[in-house]
C-alpha cells in the first residue's frame, strides 16, 4: 500500500470522503454505494472498476482491513426536511448495518456524517443509541455539529460528525481543526460576479446568511407568509388593488397568532377576517382566489355516518377525529398518519363523496404556503455582495445569483431598485454544476451527469470536501496511523485559501 493509511468508504456516494482523505495521504481499499448515478460518477472520477463496490452494506459480512472508516449514512430519517420519524423508519436501521461493520472489521479511526436533525433534542435517544453501541464496540468517540462555512466553504451547511478511536490516547489527543469562517465567498466561486464586493458584508448575530454595510440583507426573499424588509410578496409583483394588499398583509400578519389554531400558520375563515376589518366581504376573498394569491381551504368536517365500508386509510382518518369533527391540520399533523403515509387532504375528500363527513368550516390560506417553494419558481435571490450560500439539497432549490450589486441609502429604496434592476427585467439565474461543485469543493470538471436534476441530487447529497480534509487531517494529526504526533500548539489553521481552493488563491 503506498497511501499513509487505507481507508473503506462506505455510503460513497460521488466520492466526497474520498477526495478529502486521499488529500491527506489515504489510500481507499474500497467502497460502498449503491446508487446508479453515483456509482457511475465515482467510478468514473476516481478510474475505479466496477468490482471495487462492495456494493449494499445491509449484505456485508465484514469489510478488508484498513486503518481508517468514513460513512455517510443516509440521513432522510433525521432530517428536518423528512417525516421525522428516526428508527421508525427502515432507513434509520442503517446505523445498525454501518456500527456492526465498525466492530468487525475495527479500524483505528472513523468519521461518521449525517445531518444536524440526529443531534435535535426530538432524536436524543437515537443519537444516544448510536453513541452508546459505539462505546460498547470498544470505540472512543465525541459528536461535534460544525457548520461548513466556519471551515472554508461558502455555503451554510450544518452537520453533525462522529468522530471516533480505538485506542482512548489518539482520542484525547483530537482536537478540532481552527475555524476560518469567510475564507472563501460567493464572489470567489460564481462565476460572473465581481469579487470586488468581497469583504463589504457582514454576518447577522444567529443568522446563517450575511447582510451589507447598512445591514441590508444580501438577498431577497419571496414569500407570502412572512415579513420582512427584504421579503417580496405576491402583492409586490402581481397587479393588485390597494385594498386587496390590506387584506393579504391582514392575512399575513395574524395567520400565525393561536386563537386561529394550533399551528405555526393558519388558515383564516370570513368570520376571521371580518373580526380584523368588518368591511370585508365574501367578494374580497373570492377576488384573491382568482388572481391566486388566496386558496379556499375545506378546514373543518362533521362526521355524519360511521365508518362502515371505509378503507383501512379512511377508518384511520375517522379515528382522529375530536368528538364528531375532524380538524385537517390536527388530522395532517398526526404522527400516527404520517407513519402509515395517509393522503389525508385526498382521504378526507374520498369521504365527504361519500357522504361519511361533511365540510362545515371553510377557511382561506395563502396559495403559497410553502417558504422554501418561494414565488413563481423563486425562493432567494443572492447579490453580489453575498458571503455565504445556502445549503445545497438533492432536490435543488428555487434559489437563484444575480451579478447586479445593488446601493442604496434606505430600504425602501433598495427594494425598489431590487425589483425594477434585478426582478422584473429577470437579470438573475441559477448556480451552474461548475459553481455547485466548487460550492462543495470538488474540483469544477468533476465528472457528473449532464441532467441538472441528476447533478443537483448528487452534489447535493454529498459531503463538504474542505470539512472532511480538514477533520481528516486533525486525526491523521494524533499520530493514530504511525505518523508523528502533532500536538495542539503545532496544530495548523488547516483551511488556508491557497491549500483548500488554490484557484480563488
Amino acid at each position: 500500500m503506498s497511501g499513509a493509511f487505507t481507508f473503506v468508504d462506505l455510503f460513497a456516494g460521488i466520492g466526497g470522503f474520498r477526495l478529502a482523505l486521499e488529500s491527506v495521504g489515504g489510500e481507499c481499499v474500497a467502497f460502498s454505494e449503491i446508487a446508479g448515478d453515483a456509482i457511475h460518477a465515482y467510478c468514473e472520477n476516481f478510474r475505479e472498476p466496477a468490482s471495487r463496490n462492495l456494493g449494499d452494506i445491509t449484505k456485508l459480512d465484514d469489510l478488508p482491513e484498513h486503518d481508517f472508516m468514513t460513512a455517510g449514512v443516509p440521513c432522510q430519517s433525521w432530517s428536518i426536511a423528512g417525516k421525522n420519524l428516526g428508527f421508525d423508519d427502515d432507513r434509520g436501521q442503517l446505523w445498525n448495518d454501518t456500527l456492526f461493520l465498525l466492530n468487525k472489521a475495527r479500524p483505528k479511526a472513523f468519521i461518521f456524517e449525517n445531518v444536524k436533525g440526529l443531534a435535535d433534542p426530538r432524536n436524543k435517544d437515537a443519537l444516544g443509541h448510536i453513541l452508546r453501541r459505539i462505546r460498547e464496540a470498544g470505540y472512543h468517540a465525541q459528536k461535534y455539529v460544525i457548520n461548513a462555512y466556519d471551515y472554508g466553504v461558502p455555503q451554510t451547511r450544518v452537520r453533525i460528525y462522529i468522530i471516533g478511536f480505538r485506542d482512548e490516547a489518539y482520542f484525547r489527543r483530537f482536537r478540532l481543526p481552527q475555524k476560518c469562517p469567510g475564507l472563501v465567498q460567493v464572489g470567489d466561486v460564481l462565476s460572473g460576479l465581481s469579487p470586488a464586493f468581497r469583504g463589504s458584508s457582514t454576518m447577522k448575530p444567529a443568522q446563517s446568511l450575511s447582510c451589507n454595510e447598512r445591514g441590508f440583507n444580501d438577498y431577497f426573499l419571496f414569500n407570502d407568509l412572512r415579513g420582512g424588509d427584504t421579503t417580496i410578496h405576491s402583492w409586490d409583483i402581481q397587479q393588485t388593488t390597494e385594498r386587496q394588499k390590506r387584506i393579504c398583509g391582514l392575512l399575513m400578519r395574524n395567520r400565525r397568532k393561536p386563537r386561529y389554531g394550533p399551528l405555526d400558520g393558519n388558515p383564516l375563515s370570513l368570520a376571521h377576517f371580518k373580526e380584523l376589518d368588518e368591511s370585508i366581504v365574501q367578494g374580497d376573498l373570492d377576488s384573491l382566489v382568482e388572481i391566486g394569491i388566496l386558496k379556499k381551504v375545506p378546514y373543518l368536517y362533521k362526521v355524519v355516518s360511521g365508518g362502515n365500508g371505509a378503507s383501512e386509510s379512511e377508518a384511520a382518518v375517522l379515528s382522529a377525529a375530536n368528538g364528531e369533527f375532524i380538524n385537517i391540520d390536527t388530522a395532517k399533523n398526526s404522527r400516527e398518519l404520517k407513519k402509515r403515509r395517509i393522503d389525508v387532504p385526498k382521504t378526507l375528500a374520498g369521504l365527504e363523496e361519500k357522504g361519511s363527513i361533511k365540510c362545515v368550516e371553510t377557511r382561506y390560506d395563502f396559495k403559497n404556503a410553502k417558504i422554501s417553494m418561494g414565488l413563481g419558481g423563486v425562493n432567494r435571490i443572492f447579490l453580489p455582495s453575498s458571503k455565504i450560500y445556502p445549503t445545497l439539497v438533492a432536490s435543488d432549490t428555487n434559489d437563484f445569483v444575480s451579478p447586479i450589486h445593488i446601493e442604496a441609502e434606505t430600504i425602501g429604496e433598495f427594494r425598489e431598485r431590487f425589483l425594477s434592476e434585478v426582478y422584473f427585467p429577470g437579470k438573475f439565474r441559477k448556480i451552474t454544476r461548475a459553481e455547485a461543485c466548487r460550492i462543495q469543493g470538488f474540483p469544477d470538471d468533476f465528472i457528473l451527469p449532464e441532467a441538472r436534476p441528476r447533478w443537483m441530487h448528487l452534489i447535493g447529497n454529498s459531503v463538504a470536501v474542505p470539512v472532511i480534509k480538514q477533520l481528516a487531517q486533525a486525526v491523521v494529526d494524533t499520530g493514530v496511523f504511525g505518523g508523528q504526533y502533532k500536538g495542539r500548539e503545532m496544530i495548523p489553521a488547516y483551511g488556508c485559501k491557497q491549500e483548500l481552493f488554490p484557484e480563488y488563491a
